[in-house]
């Protein structure tokens, strides 16, 4: 039994977290990964047992792991996002959600045989569409202007309304009588949001005042607010089913928007925890489904069902909530083209269905299968479809290639010229009004100001901007440069120049002269690399081929040149680094960092030996 435990719980998490990597090795969608590792895991091989991995724990688990989840989806709701999109937002999640409701209801009772009650159940749970699912798919999209605002907030703040109309529905299909039912209906709908929202402000009230007044260790921060999230949760569900989910994220909405308390370091502890449950949750929901079911109900009306939720009941609802907005039409399309079903869909038809047979309502096992069929094609034709949709309708941001280079004296001026010159976006900072004047001069886009400051990230042009490189003569500067932007591009895509000799000797164990990836070459630091330009040497590009590759190159100046930067034959740019540098081959331009005389695309002649050799 413990064996069967420790593998169930082993393969939870392998299955887990390599899906989110292979997902995003492969640019494919991880939710979509992560419902087929659960089906592997589960009823294919066995793996994964949930109800008896987890008996009476699992829908606590449940619970808990979405109001997490919820409440990291809250910190990135910024009240500045709903300036012009405010109304698209609420006619979306009132208007949008109503006739979803309605039209998936209609469409349930018509095709699968459901009576009024069930198929009204169902069009509630399929209202949702979430922050698991919405959140990676942005990511992986990139959608410009207000549309990713938009279908943030839609997908985090549907999530709890929906919830709170399931459950809504589920206690009126189990009380007999139009008038108690109507009662039920409005007391419910109050006690949601009256406790939800008095307990959601009353967590964040706590957090921040614990935050504010410094009454929490660096190391306790992260898990007394998660404490706090989970606290708040249980009392909020123990006074009102499913209100907890509301509380949750109406504290998080609170706490996003408040200026005074620090909580960049809980908004990344969460995102990691957000990653781990998201994980679990789908294998553990996956592995319950019996393939039977999921097989049986795979059947015309089931496609029939899924067109028009995606083709009709998805533009209709988009077009009459944004019917006035100044969205474009090719904005509208697009959210029309992004409604995926989530974790809380899931979750919710699992608890709902063993309850109603129970109760009477044998066909409730439909439920279940149907909801998982949904979630996974919805998942899959959305994931797979709407980053290419995007770029047709002009809605997707470019791949950012481009960078950020801190510190704008000559040499970097230079590399930033020479990088522009391969059409990748370049934008140069510095604290000093010179440096940046004299970069001005040479046409180049700059940011004067101290990126390290708090306002900065608010004032810096970053679109089309993926990767920091931190070339300033201050080893400390480079390093914290390094690891607050990290947070933002990526701890591999964030460079910083070798510590210079002395000071990395002196503090050899202190990591914070080494927070990026080291640049060029371990002895190219700042004062090396002045040293070789006030020598004479330049920056420019070498094409390389077949008949001057890299290892004519290296043959042609030894040592005298630096590898700086290599942009391959996909025109992706790279720079050299001293863990795994990119590999240079025919067809790529190499920029290095050379002697201005050099002829670099002549192959060198073969000395007098090797000329014996061949005779």
């Amino acid at each position: 039994m413990t064996e069967s435990i420790l593998i169930g719980i082993t393969s939870v998490i392998f299955f887990g977290v390599g899906a989110q990597w292979v997902g995003w090795k492969f640019k494919l969608p991880a939710i979509l990964l992560l419902l087929l590792s659960g089906l592997l895991a589960g009823p294919i091989l066995g793996l994964v047992k949930p109800d008896e991995l987890m008996g009476n724990l699992l829908t606590p688990f449940i619970n808990v792991s979405v109001a997490i989840i919820l409440f990291e989806g809250g910190l990135s709701l910024k009240f500045s996002e709903l300036k012009n999109v405010g109304g698209v937002i609420g006619n979306l999640v009132s208007i949008g959600a109503l006739l979803t409701w309605v039209l998936t209801s209609v469409s349930a009772y018509m095709l699968f045989g459901f009576g009024w009650e069930l198929a009204v159940l169902l069009g509630a749970i399929l209202i949702v569409t979430g922050p698991t699912v919405i959140v990676p798919l942005l990511r992986q999209v990139r959608p410009s202007g207000q549309v990713g605002s938009i279908l943030k907030w839609e997908g985090i703040v549907i999530d709890p309304i929906g919830a709170m109309i399931a459950v809504l529905v589920y206690e009126v299909i189990l009380t007999s009588g139009f008038s108690e039912a109507t009662n039920l209906a409005f007391m419910s709908i109050f006690k949601t949001i009256l406790f939800g929202s008095v307990l959601g402000l009353a967590g964040a009230g706590i957090l921040y005042g614990l935050l504010k007044k410094h009454l929490l260790p660096d190391f306790l921060q992260n898990p007394v607010s998660l404490m706090i999230v989970i606290l708040i949760f249980t009392i909020s569900d123990i006074f009102q089913h499913e209100s907890g989910l509301w509380a949750t994220t109406l504290m998080g909405v609170v706490l996003a928007n408040q200026k005074s308390a620090k909580i960049h370091h809980i908004i990344e502890f969460k995102e990691n925890i957000r990653l781990l449950l998201l994980s679990a949750l789908f294998i553990l929901l996956a592995a319950r489904i019996e393939l039977t079911n999921l097989v049986g109900n795979l059947n015309l009306n089931m496609l029939l069902f899924l067109g028009i939720l995606i083709f009709v009941i998805r533009p209709a609802a988009v077009y009459l909530s944004t019917v006035f907005s100044p969205l474009s039409w090719k904005e509208k399309l697009f959210l029309c083209w992004m409604a995926p079903r989530g974790v809380v869909a899931a979750s919710i038809s699992s608890i709902f269905a063993i309850s109603l047979m129970q109760n009477g309502y044998p066909e409730a096992t439909q439920l279940i299968s149907i909801v998982f069929i949904t979630i996974v094609s919805t998942v899959a034709i959305y994931g797979l479809t709407a980053p290419w949709v995007a770029r047709k309708l002009g809605v997707a941001k470019p791949v950012p290639r481009g960078f950020l280079i801190i510190g704008a004296h000559n040499w970097a001026i230079d590399l930033a010229k020479e990088i522009e010159k391969h059409d990748v976006k370049v934008l140069i900072a510095d604290s000093n009004w010179q440096n940046i004047s004299n970069a001005k001069s040479h046409k180049l886009d700059t940011y004067y100001g101290n990126v390290l400051s708090e306002f900065a990230l608010d004032h810096l042009n970053l679109d089309g901007i993926g990767k920091l490189i931190s070339v300033t003569p201050n080893d400390e500067v480079n390093a914290l440069t390094a690891i607050r932007f990290a947070e933002l591009f990526g701890r591999s895509r964030v460079y910083q120049l070798s510590p210079n000799a002395k000071k990395k000797s002196a503090d050899k164990e202190d990591g914070i002269i080494q927070a990026g990836r080291i640049l060029f070459q371990k002895d190219a630091n700042f004062e090396y690399l002045s040293l070789q330009y006030q020598d004479g040497k330049v920056i420019k590009s070498t094409q390389l081929t077949d008949s001057f590759t890299f290892q004519n190159f290296k043959e042609t100046h030894g040592n005298e040149a630096i590898p700086l930067f290599l942009i391959s034959n996909d025109s992706s740019i790279q720079p050299f680094t001293t863990d795994n540098p990119p590999v240079p081959q025919p067809g790529n331009i190499l920029i290095s960092l050379t002697k201005p005389d050099a002829d670099t695309n002549r192959k060198p002649e073969k000395t007098t030996q090797e000329k014996l050799e061949m005779d």
